[in-house]
């Protein structure tokens, strides 16, 4: 069986949140959101597990998740930091977070040397999906196309949190199925009348509730590290002023590719609802939609009993 690496982004600071979401229990066995990603990886053939975590909080993610994955799988651990520039980009001073998703695959380049699906840390995304993806990687591989990605496409409208705003990159495909476009757009909310998005916070626009959208769970091959280290230097050149804050995104850089016929990405509809930690509100909601789950039979109750 084709080698699959699993990359999980958990290095966000999760200011909506209030806290390390990353390591904060849900499970009936003390297991955090992530662990249920790895476990669905892990069934669906994944064999090496890379996490991408802020140094200052190494000991405490390890001695919560990592450990337990480590007697699961081929694990990986990488650090990502605000430093983490090419020579000759100066860091602003008042710079504190990261630089976003796209940065964070990219430090993973030395861990990674197989096609690989990246996620986030706190999203909840269903164990058909890493089905589906597994499967697409092993094609595309076999492929000569070094470009060719693909996408896990939600319903918008599955994937809300009731608590306030989220962000989402909505896509455009072509009639077969790939990504023409996709727009992020940082601030989309739940109305009663319609789900409506803003760009300026005071003007919202509703969105189609069938819009399919991107939760950062995306297939890849190692090829993508050469691209994304030319956009990040391109991201970097916008100077001083726009980087105290703005984001180097992994959506946003997979539709430059894409405009610039650099990258093929076939999106993968899902039937799954997505839930997630965006609010600390959401915690009641996540933890019994895995209970449910458990009690389902979908989980085990200790999920690395037999590890």
């Amino acid at each position: 069986m084709s080698s699959l690496t699993l990359v999980v982004m958990a290095a966000g600071i999760g200011s909506r949140y209030g806290g390390l979401k990353q390591i904060e229990a849900f499970g009936p066995g003390g297991e955090v959101v992530m662990e249920y990603s790895v476990f669905d990886a892990l069934r669906a053939g994944f064999d090496r597990v890379v996490f991408i975590i802020r140094k200052d909080f190494e000991a405490p993610f390890r001695d919560r998740t990592g450990r337990k994955v480590e007697h699961a799988a081929d694990t990986a651990y990488v650090f990502q930091s605000v430093s983490q520039v090419p020579a000759g980009f100066p860091v602003p001073e008042d710079r504190v977070k990261p630089w976003g998703t796209a940065q964070a695959i990219l430090a993973c380049r030395p861990a990674v040397r197989t096609p690989f699906a990246a996620i986030n840390a706190d999203d909840f995304y269903g164990r058909s999906t890493f089905d589906i993806m597994a499967a697409e990687l092993r094609r595309i591989r076999h492929r000569r196309r070094s470009g060719d990605a693909a996408m896990i496409g939600y319903v918008l409208a599955n994937t809300l949190s009731e608590h306030g705003h989220v962000a989402r990159g909505v896509c455009e495909a072509t009639p077969d199925g790939y990504l023409v476009n996709i727009r992020e757009l940082l601030k989309v909310q739940r109305f009663p009348d319609a789900i409506k998005f803003t760009e300026d916070g005071t003007t919202w626009t509703p969105l189609p509730p069938e819009s399919l959208v991107s939760m950062n769970f995306w297939g890849f091959q190692p090829g993508l590290f050469d691209d994304l280290e030319i956009l990040f230097r391109d991201f970097l050149r916008a100077g001083p002023a726009h980087l105290e804050k703005a984001e180097f995104l992994i959506p946003e850089a997979v539709g430059a590719l894409v405009r610039a016929a650099k990258s093929r990405v076939k999106i993968l509809p899902t039937p799954e609802r997505w839930f997630g930690v965006t609010y600390q509100e959401d915690r009641p909601r996540v933890r019994a939609a895995i209970l449910d789950l458990v009690r389902r039979g979908v989980y085990p109750p200790d999920l690395w009993a037999a590890s």
